[in-house]
């Protein structure tokens, strides 16, 4: 014979597996914004036209990352948009190659520099218990509060909001700030951030180029674009 606290157990039972079956499924990966198109007003940065407007790390030389039908496959060094911008919304769409044979920093490893001085990492962290150095993270600083990532040879996405710092007379008095989906989970919400290492050197408060790493890993990288916010 059941029991009221029987089925009282048994409802919370259920309740609890209903909580975790449906915070699973929010957390899965998706394809929500794969492909986006470039709002009104947006800068189109990688696309058909290729990298036209993006350079090399020394501000001069044209960028030559191999380029076909708008994929940017990661070589001859970093480049960065000659476009500098201050707060944005990006989209970007990456492919991180399978490298099975390599370990931690030496796999599928690139970063997303926003403004030339935050790097957003980018890395294959699948299945992995992230640390701050891991993808999605802003780099040794923030740990992504989810591991949003995919499989490597599978197109991911990275939706970014970012505010730049604020400055008065010499001094920074708010901290950059930024908020990262991943495949359509939001793993860093509105987080505090300061400039990391191997960026453009571009101090706190001034807007910034874009730029993409080079680590030495065939990363691609398609539809990316960047709407200014201020």
């Amino acid at each position: 014979m059941t029991t009221k606290r029987t089925r009282a157990c048994l409802f919370l039972s259920s309740f609890v597996l209903l909580s975790t079956a449906t915070m699973t499924l929010a957390a899965e990966p998706s394809d929500a914004t794969m492909g986006a198109k470039p709002p009104e007003g947006a800068l189109v940065l990688l696309g058909d036209k290729g990298l036209s407007g993006w350079v090399k790390r020394d501000g001069r030389s044209s960028a030559d990352w191999p380029v076909k039908e708008g994929v940017a496959t990661v070589g001859h060094g970093d480049i960065m948009t000659s476009e500098r911008f201050g707060d944005f919304q990006l989209h970007l769409e990456f492919n991180i190659p399978y490298m099975p044979k390599a370990h931690g920093q030496g796999r599928g490893n690139s970063g997303v520099y926003l403004a030339g001085a935050y790097e957003l990492q980018v890395l294959d962290s699948y299945g992995l218990k992230l640390q701050n150095n891991d993808c999605g993270a802003i780099y040794l600083q923030i740990i992504p509060s989810v591991n949003a990532c995919k499989p490597p040879l599978r197109w991911q996405t990275y939706d970014v909001t970012f505010h730049k710092a604020k400055v008065a007379l010499d001094k920074v008095v708010k901290k950059a700030r930024v908020t990262v989906v991943q495949n359509g989970i939001e793993i860093i919400q509105d987080k505090e951030i300061s400039p990391t290492p191997g960026g453009m050197g571009a101090k706190e408060g001034e807007p910034g180029p874009l730029m993409l790493q080079d680590h030495g890993n065939a990363v691609e990288y398609r539809n990316i674009w960047i709407k200014k916010l201020d």
